[in-house]
């Protein structure tokens, strides 16, 4: 401890540990993966592919008390440090926060956060989600393996919150923030609505009640597809949005039929 600083903080960005690790892949040493990764991002490796740190490859870390470098251990084999009160033997991963409440899930293969009683694995979707949307979600295969539709970070091990989308797609939470901000609210990969959208609906109902189309355009009908059902209906052209007939969702899109023809009516 120093007088005039207070405890020596040890760790980085992403964990708070008493270690560092020796890439396997590169044989350089870092706080942590993430460290790593983020440090290898603009590299071009393996056809584009991501340079990421195998942890459980992971042999070799260093005290960052003493300096020893040694196998991976939860304690320093020459000073007796604890690297971190969180230890997980097969990830070779630590972290001295503990209010994170992380938890090994043999599914995932990779420790999650949020304590193992608040969540269960996917089977189908190879991953972890909470208790909450066991009998509500609805399954993709491999939903977060991928990256971000958003902003294209691999969510499987991404540490940001993770946001499950009425269709089942992944996105992180704070994209989809993002989106609503700037009125986006369909799913990037698939279309749908990505929550739910009733009271929007209901009030483009009334918009739709309060505008009239030009008697010339009143018979005009047109080919629509449903993003949200994946209906597709023939129905009477309006300039604000159209409406499909069997879900009530307004989140369609024109497929044939057009309103300049409005004016050949």
């Amino acid at each position: 401890m120093d007088a005039d600083t207070g405890p020596v903080q040890y760790g980085c960005v992403h964990y708070k540990r008493k270690c560092k690790i020796r890439a396997p892949c590169c044989g350089e040493i870092f706080d942590c993966r993430h460290c790593h990764n983020e440090a290898k991002d603009s590299l071009e490796v393996n056809n584009h592919e991501r340079h990421v740190v195998p942890r459980h490859e992971i042999k070799l870390v260093i005290c960052s008390l003493c300096n020893k470098e040694q196998d991976v251990h939860q304690d320093c084999s020459n000073c007796g440090a604890c690297f971190g009160k969180y230890f997980c033997a097969k990830c070779n991963f630590f972290d001295d926060d503990v209010s994170k409440n992380q938890f090994h899930c043999d599914g995932c293969g990779i420790c999650r956060t949020g304590g193992a009683e608040n969540f269960y694995h996917c089977g189908k979707c190879g991953c972890c989600y909470t208790y909450q949307l066991k009998d509500s979600h609805r399954c993709v295969d491999g939903a977060m393996h991928h990256n971000c539709p958003v902003c294209f970070e691999y969510l499987f091990d991404s540490t940001k919150a993770v946001s499950v989308l009425h269709c089942g797609h992944t996105i992180h939470l704070q994209c989809l923030y993002e989106m609503r901000a700037h009125q986006q609210f369909s799913c990037p990969v698939c279309l749908r609505s990505a929550c739910d959208m009733s009271d929007i609906w209901r009030k483009l109902d009334q918009e739709v009640a309060a505008s009239p189309m030009p008697a010339i355009c009143q018979k005009k009908m047109i080919w629509i597809l449903c993003n949200d059902c994946g209906m597709t209906s023939n129905v009477q052209f309006h300039i604000l949005a159209h409406k499909c007939p069997g879900c009530s969702s307004y989140n369609t899109r024109q497929t044939r039929g057009g309103p300049a023809a409005c004016s050949r009516v």
